[in-house]
């Protein structure tokens, strides 16, 4: 696939919305770099409360310092916070406490943006000048028509909502005489037939009958198969625990694990919430995987409002909340992007 290059800041507005999936509110986000190559995307809550700078910039640095290779940081702040003309900008001592732990360790600050609710411009340059531009000249950027034609989009937050769904007596019947059946077979059969169903359900360009989605939920609710069903997604042929935490050296399939995401989303839908819990659960871990933290702690929590005792769901959130990054998003030649691009 031939590299674009991001070569305006409504190009790496556009970028971040496209790479996060949503336009970020009240956020940092960081990109980091090695020459002029993108490495990984960290978007993180701006702090909350004055005095807390340092501690910010120091868990800030700490995720974009799991990218080994990076050599320097483009970031920008969104805010619906004005700037006031003669005044330093909002959160301009997170930005220079963060500048400093990043020297620390070899990194520089590379360029910032600082993005309000209608305009956005270079987060040193002088609030109300000319050099700020309207947020919406990103939708007619370079790099927004490059992956609007590849099929990407940005949501207007990263709120999720989940499809509805209906008959939920009918599907929790066929679900449980799909689970009738796992439990009527020998251990190993009946990890191999559902590796063979979801096996067969990802290779397919089209979505499973409601039969095959009853089954493939059934599956789920059987912690031993429903591991094994997770770490076949990538498509690696790695010991499971390397694929579960993303600690492997190759790749994983990424088309396959976007494909998986429609695929549990649409058997979401073929299920009810007493049996939901392993499917959204398995997305956010999806989530997890791709880099995408507070998407994967919405899906984690909603498993839990399902079922508030669901172990997986519980262990996956925390941790997701203490900061633990997918292995996968630690190298950029295995870590989730959409596109490949340059900066010039």
């Amino acid at each position: 696939m031939e590299k674009l290059t991001i070569k305006t800041p409504s190009d790496v507005l556009s970028f971040i919305g496209h790479t996060l999936g949503f336009w970020p509110q009240e956020s940092l986000v960081c990109i980091t770099m090695h020459d002029n190559s993108i490495g990984a995307t960290l978007r993180i809550d701006l702090p909350r409360h004055p005095g807390q700078e340092l501690p910010y910039a120091r868990t800030v640095a700490h995720y974009l310092t799991s990218d080994t290779t990076a050599t320097s940081v483009l970031f920008a702040v969104y805010t619906s916070e004005t700037a006031q003309p003669g005044q330093p900008r909002p959160h301009a001592g997170a930005i220079a406490a963060l500048t400093g732990v990043l020297a620390e360790q070899g990194i520089t600050i590379r360029d910032g943006l600082f993005v309000g609710d209608e305009t956005f411009s270079p987060f040193d340059g002088e609030p109300g000048t000319s050099l700020a531009l309207p947020v919406s000249s990103t939708q007619t950027s370079a790099i927004n028509a490059e992956f609007i034609y590849r099929g990407s989009f940005v949501e207007a937050s990263d709120r999720v909502t989940l499809p509805t769904t209906g008959q939920e007596a009918a599907k929790a019947t066929a679900v449980e005489r799909s689970m009738e059946n796992i439990r009527s077979q020998a251990t190993d059969t009946a990890l191999q037939q559902g590796r063979k169903l979801w096996s067969d359900i990802l290779a397919s360009t089209t979505f499973p009958s409601d039969d095959h989605c009853h089954a493939l939920v059934a599956n789920l609710q059987f912690p031993a198969i429903r591991d094994r069903l997770i770490a076949d997604i990538p498509g690696m042929d790695e010991p499971m625990q390397n694929i579960l935490f993303a600690q492997t050296t190759q790749p994983p399939a990424w088309s396959r694990i976007e494909w998986a995401q429609q695929l549990l989303l649409h058997a979401y839908t073929r299920t009810s919430p007493e049996h939901a819990a392993p499917v959204l659960t398995a997305i956010g871990y999806i989530n997890w995987w791709e880099g995408k933290g507070s998407k994967a702690h919405q899906f984690l929590q909603l498993a839990l409002d399902t079922d508030p005792a669901y172990r997986l769901a519980r262990l996956s959130d925390q941790m997701v909340g203490s900061g633990i990054v997918a292995g996968w998003n630690m190298n950029k030649n295995t870590a989730y992007k959409a596109l490949p691009i340059d900066m010039p």
